[in-house]
């Protein structure tokens, strides 16, 4: 049947174009399923909705672990060995989507302090976030595919990604806490110069029709404060990229298990919200982790391209052995759980 449809027997980064489409598809039809069925009508969603929430996304993240492993075929231009690539997938893929799953904290803080600005009331919340995971979707499928074409284009790039997330872990532990200074925000301000926004939000909708100001007396079209927080958000989602899918090209070269890893990560991330907005504060300690587990990938660049790889190019020998992708997920695993239980040892009081 393939070879009928030339378009989709065609290959797109190592991956057949139907691959692309079956897992697009599939991901629209889960958020069909959340917005157009479980969660129509607009309401608070409890932490034990959400919490079944993200169960359900993480179970299909596991599901499509065990895909990678069993039915999965890399490419192997994208992989340091040419042996066991299933094993290496799919431990790059669940480096990708823990360390993913971990860069969220950040972002919910953030989304809490958006949705606080703009006076979101809690039943609107969820079609936000929503809409908010739609353009995720696509701004990260543009990052990874520029991405793709220069890592994979001259490798060296590897090493300023090494460099890039050395410097973020370290700014992480000693930069000080940074805030986002919404009142002052020039793409907001640009925006309210430039479009009609109500003062209020009175329902669910982005946009409603009011009467024309300048007294026309017809009904002209009106942004809400709903719209404008859905572009803040999408822009926290677009800055959070700039750390985060560099981390994961650290870990894997494959542009399928980096869109994929990403993604499952996202979808879980608005149930996370819901989930953990109240007690994100209890994971105070989780930074220290996730900054150590960015130092420890950009050092694993350095080691494997410069000291082994670099290094056996040139004199025939490396300087050091390889680390197996297996080490980083244990790492990241052991890093992470380690700074979360660290936060609830300490917090548990408060």
């Amino acid at each position: 049947m393939l070879e009928s449809l030339p378009f989709l027997s065609a290959t797109y980064v190592g991956q057949p174009i139907w691959l692309w489409m079956a897992f697009l598809a599939f991901i629209i039809f889960l958020l069909w399923v959340d917005l157009g069925l479980v969660n129509r009508k607009d309401g608070v969603v409890s932490a034990k909705k959400s919490a079944l929430m993200w169960a359900s996304f993480a179970s299909l993240a596991i599901a499509f672990g065990a895909y990678v492993y069993f039915v999965y075929e890399p490419d192997p231009v994208y992989y340091f060995s040419p042996e066991n690539l299933n094993r290496q997938a799919v431990v790059q893929y669940f480096t990708g989507y823990l360390l993913e799953t971990a860069l969220a904290f950040d972002n919910i803080f953030v989304i809490g302090m958006i949705f606080t600005f703009f006076a979101v009331p809690r039943e609107y919340q969820h079609r936000v976030l929503f809409w908010g995971i739609l353009g995720a979707i696509v701004f990260r499928a543009i990052f990874i595919s520029l991405g793709a074409a220069v890592v994979n284009q001259f490798t060296w790039v590897l090493f300023i990604f090494a460099a890039f997330l050395i410097f973020t872990g370290w700014k992480m532990i000693f930069g000080g806490e940074s805030e986002m200074n919404l009142e002052e925000h020039r793409l907001l301000r640009f925006l309210k110069k430039r479009i009609r926004v109500t003062e209020t939000i009175e329902n669910h909708n982005f946009f409603v029709r009011q009467p024309d100001p300048k007294g026309s007396g017809r009904l002209v079209l009106f942004a809400t404060p709903l719209f404008l927080c859905l572009i803040m958000v999408e822009v926290v989602d677009i800055i959070f990229a700039v750390d985060s899918v560099p981390a994961v090209f650290a870990v894997t070269k494959d542009p399928f298990i980096v869109y994929t890893s990403n993604i499952f990560a996202i979808l879980g991330l608005r149930s996370m919200y819901f989930m953990l907005a109240e007690a994100v504060v209890s994971f105070k300690y989780l930074k220290y982790g996730l900054s150590l587990v960015l130092v420890l990938i950009g050092v694993k660049i350095i080691w494997n391209f410069g000291l082994y790889k670099a290094a056996k190019d040139l004199t025939g020998a490396p300087l050091v052995p390889y680390l197996e992708p297996q080490w980083s997920l244990v790492a990241t695993l052991l890093l992470l759980g380690g700074s979360m239980l660290y936060s609830w040892i300490r917090t548990r009081n408060d």
